[in-house]
């Protein structure tokens, strides 16, 4: 026969089991996203028309768009579409561009959803040059360089890549 009190001691049991079970998953949800990726990470490519590469620690990816041909980012601009490890949009980090023969890193505006853009007026139209990016925000500290006209010669179409592979999309 169940007596009241045993009751009142089961109730309070589950009101413990739920509340130690809300604890451990706000404690995993917490540390679940540490901006560090175990294993392959994948990253997306977007567009067909643009130049693509995954930064010197696998931390993030950066889409150059050269022109206005796929994607709207304005006359005389490049944009960069940036993401982390997992294939996430990277919003309100800090992107130093540097530029061969250009003293002045260019200034950088971010229009949201990972994509930031730069004035490519001021960008060699010939000759070998290097374009570097580097994107800095609490745990990613990462970057890439696009040698050009090199880069111009290799471009993937639009699909996912793995961070240690950019040869074929998956």
């Amino acid at each position: 026969m169940v007596t009241v009190k045993m009751r009142y001691t089961i109730l309070k049991m589950k009101e413990i089991i739920a509340a130690c079970f809300a604890i451990l998953l706000c404690v995993a949800v917490s540390f679940g996203h540490s901006g560090k990726h175990e294993g392959g990470a994948k990253f997306t490519k977007h567009f067909n028309d643009t130049l693509f590469a995954v930064s010197d620690k696998g931390q993030v990816s950066i889409e150059l768009l050269l022109d206005e041909k796929e994607h709207k980012i304005g006359k005389d601009m490049i944009g960069m579409v940036i993401h982390d490890s997992h294939d996430e949009d990277v919003e309100d980090a800090n992107l130093i561009i540097t530029v061969t023969g250009i003293s002045e890193p260019l200034k950088v505006k971010e229009k949201g959803g990972g994509l930031y853009l730069a004035p490519s007026v001021s960008l060699p139209k010939e000759g070998t040059w290097r374009l570097g990016i580097s994107v800095k925000k609490k745990k990613i500290e990462d970057g890439a360089v696009f040698n050009f006209p090199e880069v111009l010669h290799s471009r993937l179409p639009a699909g996912k890549y793995d961070a240690g592979s950019l040869t074929a999309p998956k």
